[in-house]
């Protein structure tokens, strides 16, 4: 029932058009702009890119990007959840989450330097993702674009080297009530479907001590799980469970340096160019 729920409200937020390069609203002419670094684009500027933004479905385990490859794309998530993790002999490190804030891609076009990560659809959900050629060629003529995109790479960039530092320094607890409040905060929505094997990979920690946390959290009334789903009941109470590592990677995203200041009303309506 939980993962229904999921799925019917990832559904109801968007609906694609066949032709290539086509946002269609779901009233007639207006669409409401999901990704917080589009939103915070000027209506110029968003009309400039949004002729080559092209809406794709992102599909769960779908990789994105390969480490040390070009990536011929920047995904602009609107719905879903994109794990970045480093990957190194048959094993993963996770090193962050990305949901409606997140442009998956985006470093490469400002150091050039191959990504060293892999991107993959950890929760199904839909984004508009443009060439990286073409959006290369579009922050050339518009810097306030590569202004925008350029604050976004430096909050992804302190919230990767604050996952690193959490994994050395704090609790199993509080990494795992930060890894469910960040996940959360990415995908907009409380009902996960994560299973515990999928959290000890990625957090480094042994499935058993995972499991004992988990089953304290639900005691707790922090949390409910059923078989590949948790649900956040208590996310107010879930935050002070975590390490200050939360409020450091959200205060990122939100500050003057961060692609959060100052961001319009994320159900602001505007038009995107079709043509």
């Amino acid at each position: 029932m939980l993962i229904e729920n999921a799925e019917k409200h990832r559904n109801r937020m968007l609906r694609l058009d066949g032709e290539r390069g086509k946002v269609v609203a779901s009233s007639r002419t207006q669409s409401c702009v999901k990704n917080t670094i589009l939103a915070r684009l000027s209506v110029q500027d968003l009309a400039a890119i949004s002729s080559c933004l092209e809406p794709i479905v992102l599909r769960a385990r779908t990789v994105l990007h390969e480490p040390k490859r070009r990536p011929e794309h920047v995904y602009f998530v609107e719905i879903g959840l994109i794990s970045l993790r480093i990957v190194a002999g048959g094993s993963i490190l996770e090193t962050a989450l990305q949901g409606h804030r997140g442009a998956v891609g985006a470093s490469f076009l400002l150091g050039g330097h191959l990504p060293t990560y892999q991107a993959a659809v950890l929760f199904p959900g839909t984004a508009l993702r443009i060439q990286v050629d073409d959006l290369r060629r579009i922050m050339d003529e518009r810097p306030q674009i590569q202004d925008v995109i350029s604050t976004y790479v430096q909050s992804l960039a302190l919230h990767s080297a604050q996952t690193g530092l959490c994994a050395a320094r704090h609790t199993r607890e509080q990494r795992l009530a930060l890894w469910l409040c960040l996940a959360c905060d990415a995908l907009d929505y409380h009902v996960l479907p994560v299973t515990h094997d999928y959290l000890s990979t990625a957090l480094g920690l042994r499935r058993a001590g995972i499991t004992e946390t988990l089953i304290r959290f639900e005691e707790q009334g922090l949390i409910r799980k059923s078989r590949g789903v948790l649900k956040v009941d208590d996310h107010k109470q879930l935050r002070l469970k975590a390490c200050s590592c939360y409020g450091a990677i959200t205060d990122a995203y939100a500050s003057p340096e961060g692609p959060g200041y100052g961001k319009r009303e994320r159900d602001r309506t505007c038009w995107l160019a079709t043509s």
